[in-house]
């Protein structure tokens, strides 16, 4: 019988497997194992649009639409241009730096707004020898400690991490005992609407640790947050299919509505920010198979669960990194992530999971150097 949930009481053995991982996966491996090791290279440039229209709104309607806010040394945010038949703007939330474009629309009028943006991506390796990295400033470092409204950082949080991590001498060993925590105890929950919404204490009281990535990416971050580790999530969209193979790491360039993800990073004193992907590794497990694969050992899983610890592959773009969001204009209260399009009406919010209410598309294409 598939479990509902993981007991967080089995971690413990769960942890020994994963640590025992390497081993176990060179005697496994053969010769139609799937790979899974980006390695940093050439650029890939991509464009990417996304149109909203809005059925039926009543009254005065407002939408936001996030744009690439990240410059990095594995993004580059290019130009973003729109047209619609309301008033538009590029604009961000002044606080976390998102940028989105903003469009108003009077009563009697059917929103129609359109954004197409530049952006280069390529793969990350971070771990993978000595590489040169811009420290960060001490502010940027306390901003990425901070608690948010559903990232608190004491309580049971701080007990979880403080349990996970005991023994582990540096930064970078925190990071990977609750790497290998959330691993182990949470997992890809298909029936949860969107990528999930983060609420990282209700999940550690309830035990109920099943989710998508804007959950399961949360509780690492916030549990690193929680012992001094600055965690970020960043939110954003997978763009093309996978090189390595894998269908749940792949997104389908002609439609992308449903291929947004979150991932993470994590600053180590020695290294600057590391990517890291739990909630992938977990999607890779539940979902790549027929077969539930509740462990790191099997050769589909294995390749995943050690590159997504230090690093990513570059067919996904980073939006924004903003928790808390207060949308300019908005009449509605903070936004937990801007990761899809946003929209309001006289009525309040819209849902951005309803498709026959709020429609859109996006699109992607890769541009030749």
């Amino acid at each position: 019988m598939t479990p509902v949930r993981r007991s967080l009481l089995k971690g413990g053995a769960a942890l020994g497997a994963l640590i025992a991982a390497p081993a176990l996966v060179r005697a496994q491996t053969t010769s139609n194992e799937r790979r899974f090791a980006p390695q940093p290279g050439a650029w890939r440039t991509f464009e990417i649009t996304t149109r909203v229209e809005l059925a039926d709104p009543v009254g005065a309607s407002r939408i936001w639409l996030p744009v690439p806010s990240i410059d990095s040394d594995w993004q580059r945010s290019l130009e973003s241009s729109y047209i619609s038949n309301g008033s538009a703007r590029l604009t961000s939330d002044g606080v976390e730096g998102a940028r989105m474009v903003y469009a108003e629309f009077a009563a009697g009028v059917k929103p129609v707004v359109e954004v197409t943006s530049r952006v280069q991506t390529r793969n990350r390796a971070d771990l993978a020898g000595q590489r040169a990295f811009d420290k960060e400033d001490a502010a940027t470092l306390r901003h990425y400690t901070r608690a948010t409204r559903l990232l608190p950082t004491d309580g049971i949080v701080r007990e979880t991490a403080l349990k996970a991590t005991q023994g582990a001498k540096n930064d970078e060993a925190k990071a990977r005992a609750l790497y290998d925590w959330v691993v182990a105890n949470a997992w890809r929950e298909p029936k949860v609407r969107g990528c999930g919404e983060g609420d990282i204490k209700t999940m550690l009281e309830t035990g109920n640790l099943g989710g998508k990535c804007a959950d399961i990416n949360a509780l690492f971050v916030g549990l690193c947050r929680s012992v001094g580790l600055p965690a970020r999530d960043v939110y954003g969209i997978r763009l093309v299919p996978s090189a390595f193979g894998y269908k749940e790491l792949s997104g389908n360039p002609a439609s992308l509505k449903g291929a947004q993800h979150c991932r993470a990073e994590v600053y180590l004193q020695a290294r600057g920010w590391v990517a890291m992907d739990p909630a992938d590794v977990a999607k890779v497990m539940r979902l790549e198979t027929p077969e539930w694969l509740k462990n790191t050992v099997h050769p589909v899983v294995a390749p995943v669960y050690k590159h997504l610890f230090g690093g990513w592959e570059g067919n996904w773009l980073g939006w924004n990194t903003a928790h808390d969001l207060k949308l300019p204009g908005a009449k509605e209260g903070v936004l937990n992530f801007l990761m899809y399009p946003v929209a309001e009406t006289a009525e309040g919010r819209v849902d951005s999971y309803a498709p026959d209410a709020f429609k859109y598309s996006i699109t992607a294409r890769e541009i030749a150097a």
